[in-house]
């Protein structure tokens, strides 16, 4: 028998409290209008799709709808397996409609809900719409309690719904829908109050954290990273996902190079195996030049700063000189240059292999354009070290004496701010003297690239690619 009527409020507002998930099927009587009483004695519907009811939360990691177009069996239609959360297609045409007219009329305020009902709604009608606006807002900003009235109060701010239960809703609705836009600013919004709220200290005060917040960062900072993954898998070029995955890794893990390096490392196998995925291309493109601007910049800092403690040596502190150090000794260890030459490699490798993608070119085309953006910028520090070791030197012979070099010693506490801070500037002049520049056999490299693609290669889409990068790398050069 096929359902042709709706079920009366009373009979889903009291669906079931008393499921019992060690079955893998409920049997509710879902079949025809009089059958919903029995729903109602046995059932579960509501209370078994929320993952906020008791245990179940944390188990559930995957929903989906199961086709089936008419109620043919007197069983449940939320069907649990292995961890697998599933709803037969037939109730949604019912359940949808039901939660979301009780949500508007709570948002109108002709209908009362207390905070259990109204997470249980909400939660139901995001599981099935995540791209629901109202839904997230009223987790965020509404609730009425019976102490308050109509009162309004932050949900998640005011501790009735816990931020990390909140992710794991929205982790559980982007296994459905991947791409949904709704579903990834409620979820920077969360985050956002972990930060805010200090229940996550911000990393820029990562110097006076203990061991735990750091942790409890790089655990939310790890957990972020698969669900991207997980969304970006599951939906080819999914902006959202990898704009998500970019914006953690500037509000929670602050861009330090580390993280980047292992961005850059955990994702060269997915782009691998995805070589039309723009986004996941774009997403290494980001990395690679923040590494530059953090990296360059930093060193140019670290110029700037050797030139003032060498003019006043009583304006350097213990503190910046901790974190200079600090500085120095992370970022001596990227080769920004033998990054860029792999990731050179990579994608001719991956144009060899799977002809005929033009993502593979623009993304060569970038890491081109980043080679010669850092040959140009690693040239400007190299003339600004330069032109502090002639400062340097001729500061020496005119003002520093036998007594007054005596002097200066005395005021460092055994000579370690002034040692450690020559020593650490030292070895960058040094790296950077000899760091390789990038000069006219990088442009005729790809040259010789594009002309053996263009004589081996069989596939017509590949030619007319490898002619367009050619055409560019001749305009981008004679610029």
């Amino acid at each position: 028998m096929v359902l042709t009527s709706t079920p009366s409020s009373e009979a889903i507002l009291d669906l079931g409290k008393q499921s019992d998930w060690s079955q893998e099927v409920v049997v509710l009587g879902g079949r025809g209008q009089n059958h919903w009483d029995n729903w109602q004695a046995h059932g579960g519907l509501i209370n078994d799709l929320t993952p906020q009811n008791a245990n179940k939360a944390a188990d559930r990691d995957e929903i989906g709808l199961i086709p089936c177009p008419e109620a043919r069996y007197n069983r449940s239609p939320i069907v649990l397996v292995e961890n697998k959360l599933g709803v037969e297609s037939w109730c949604v045409k019912f359940l949808l409609p039901y939660v979301h007219n009780k949500l508007l009329l709570y948002r109108q305020r002709k209908q009362w809900l207390n905070k259990d009902e109204l997470i249980d709604i909400t939660c139901t009608l995001l599981l099935l719409n995540p791209d629901f606006t109202t839904a997230w807002n009223v987790r965020k900003n509404t609730l009425f309690t019976e102490s308050s009235g109509f009162g309004r109060k932050e949900l998640i701010l005011s501790g009735t719904l816990n931020p990390l239960k909140d992710l794991h809703l929205g982790k559980l609705a982007l296994t459905k829908f991947p791409k949904s836009p709704e579903t990834w600013i409620h979820r920077r919004w969360v985050l956002q109050q972990l930060i805010q709220e200090n229940s996550l200290p911000n990393l820029a005060t990562k110097g006076n954290l203990g061991a735990a917040p750091v942790e409890s960062i790089h655990r939310l900072v790890q957990e972020e990273m698969n669900v991207c993954s997980e969304a970006a898998g599951r939906y080819p070029s999914n902006y959202n996902a990898w704009s998500h995955r970019i914006w953690v890794l500037q509000h929670l893990a602050k861009l330090t190079v580390k993280v980047l390096l292992d961005e850059l490392s955990s994702t060269k196998y997915w782009v691998s195996m995805h070589v039309s995925d723009h986004s996941g291309f774009h997403y290494r493109q980001f990395l690679l030049n923040s590494l530059i601007r953090r990296t360059v910049t930093d060193k140019n800092i670290l110029v700037q700063k050797q030139v003032v403690n060498e003019q006043n040596p009583s304006l350097q502190k213990e503190e910046e000189s901790a974190g200079t150090e600090a500085a120095c000794a992370e970022e001596q260890s990227v080769d920004l240059p033998s990054r860029l030459d792999e990731e050179m490699e990579l994608c001719s490798e991956l144009i060899d292999n799977y002809p005929g993608h033009e993502t593979l070119w623009c993304h060569r085309r970038c890491v081109f354009y980043l080679q010669q953006h850092l040959s140009n910028k690693l040239l400007l520090v190299s003339t600004s070290v330069s032109s502090v070791d002639s400062s340097d030197e001729s500061l020496n012979n005119s003002h520093h004496s036998p007594a007054t070099s005596h002097m200066a010693q005395a005021m460092d506490v055994d000579g370690l701010n002034e040692s450690c801070s020559k020593q650490g500037y030292t070895q960058e002049t040094k790296r950077l003297k000899r760091a390789p520049m990038l000069d006219s056999l990088g442009p005729e490299m790809e040259y010789r690239f594009v002309d053996k693609v263009l004589s081996t290669c069989r596939d017509v889409d590949q030619a007319r690619f490898a002619t367009a990068y050619r055409k560019w790398l001749v305009t981008f050069l004679g610029q």
